[in-house]
């Protein structure tokens, strides 16, 4: 009961520190206010982009390993791309070869790209990519059709002028008519649309199907020469297979099928959404590490003003600390009430600064730029504590100060 009692005092012994010295208070806490603001808003800005980003990377398919002739890069230094560049393409030959003699693998597909002008009637679109596939691209990349159907088996063997169009091309293309069944033109050849992908908005890479058409890709081979372009051959694992069980098998069947003698060095890279992962924890870590040094600086000024506001308000309450004292009071119980003041003022100051934070992430939000910000519970929770923990550090000299103070001396000040 006594806890509550000097949690109580101590918060109305805050409150009225605020009221009764405005400018004093409002100044003191604005180091904390601002400290809390510059932490937090750079915890929820990457907080954001790194739920984003990984939301995008997640797309690309969890557990699925991407046979290429580039490998993914991240982090700094120069990307060695000579040792790359005469690499040989992966090709529908070596898809096929994985399927027929890998134990590891449940299902693979062929995915190869090009930029192409598309047109119905009057409309045209310039650069448009051109996504070829074999059949199984559905069950290892993510999306979904909104309208008509998916390719049939017999429409990949026959190399079938077919295709899925993406949300956004979709609306260019036919405005608000019909476009399943209807034929436009793709790289100067007619080919048939037989379904309308779901809108699925720009990733954090500014990648998706919105703009592009999907078709077997036999359809590419009548546009381009597929040796000459970038392709990849996704796989997926088998349920408990491990992606490195997996990555070894495909590598020794790659190895296999390129002819590549024993210690030579691979002419393709194998890779995997959790290179790109791992790359941007380094680097939301060195971001997180500038948050704090920058937040750091105002949180310990922050910190002074705290403890000045406590000295101060143990000065003014000399005479009281006194009688108190000479009632019974017991030194923790002064301790206490004044260390509890000193939190509570640092939290208030660590509050204003989450509503400034929340009222920044409103106006971001409502521009539309993008990305979505959301003031996470763990950071507020973050901030509280923050904020707790500057005001028992800042509170502890004043507080211990206040609490040794002799009753008699104390009474006798005026």
């Amino acid at each position: 009961m006594i806890y509550l009692k000097l949690f109580r005092e101590s918060y109305l012994f805050a409150l009225q520190s605020i009221f009764s010295n405005k400018v004093r208070t409002i100044l003191t806490l604005l180091g904390i206010t601002i400290g809390i603001f510059a932490v937090i808003s750079v915890f929820t800005v990457f907080d954001s982009l790194e739920k984003q980003i990984k939301s995008s990377i997640n797309e690309l398919g969890q557990g699925v390993l991407f046979i290429q002739k580039w490998p993914w890069a991240m982090g700094g230094g120069d990307y060695p791309w000579w040792k790359y560049v005469n690499r040989p393409q992966a090709s529908p030959e070596e898809l096929y070869a994985i399927l027929d003699r890998s134990q590891t693998v449940a299902n693979a597909a062929f995915m190869t790209g090009i930029n192409r002008t598309v047109e119905k009637g009057s409309v045209a679109i310039n650069s448009t990519v051109l996504v070829g596939t074999t059949y199984e691209y559905d069950r290892v990349a993510t999306f979904e059709i909104e309208r008509g159907r998916y390719f049939t088996m017999n429409e990949f063997q026959v190399n079938a002028n077919v295709g899925l169009i993406g949300y956004k091309l979709k609306e260019t293309l036919f405005g608000d008519f019909e476009a399943v069944g209807k034929t436009i033109k793709a790289g100067g050849r007619k080919i048939l649309v037989i379904g309308v992908l779901k809108e699925e908005g720009d990733d954090a890479f500014g990648e998706s199907h919105d703009w592009r058409l999907v078709a077997p890709v036999g359809f590419i081979k009548q546009l381009a020469d597929l040796k000459n372009v970038n392709a990849s051959i996704m796989v997926k694992s088998k349920p408990n297979i491990s992606v490195d069980q997996m990555r070894a098998e495909v590598r020794g069947i790659m190895r296999s099928e390129r002819s590549l003698r024993p210690g030579a060095e691979d002419n393709f890279a194998i890779n995997e959404t959790s290179l790109l992962t791992q790359g941007f924890d380094a680097l939301f870590g060195v971001v997180s590490m500038v948050g704090w040094i920058v937040g750091g600086f105002s949180l310990l000024v922050g910190g002074f003003g705290i403890a000045n506001i406590m000295f101060v308000s143990v000065r003014e309450r000399t005479s009281q600390i006194g009688i108190q004292k000479s009632l019974g009071a017991k030194n923790y119980f002064i301790l206490l009430q004044f260390l509890f003041e000193a939190i509570f003022l640092s939290i208030i100051g660590g509050i204003v600064g989450l509503l400034i934070v929340f009222a920044g992430t409103l106006i971001v939000n409502s521009m539309d730029i993008g990305l979505t910000l959301i003031l996470s519970s763990g950071n507020i929770f973050l901030a509280v504590m923050v904020s707790a923990f500057i005001g028992l550090v800042a509170g502890l000299v004043p507080s211990y100060k206040a609490s040794k103070l002799d009753p008699v001396e104390a009474i006798r000040t005026v």
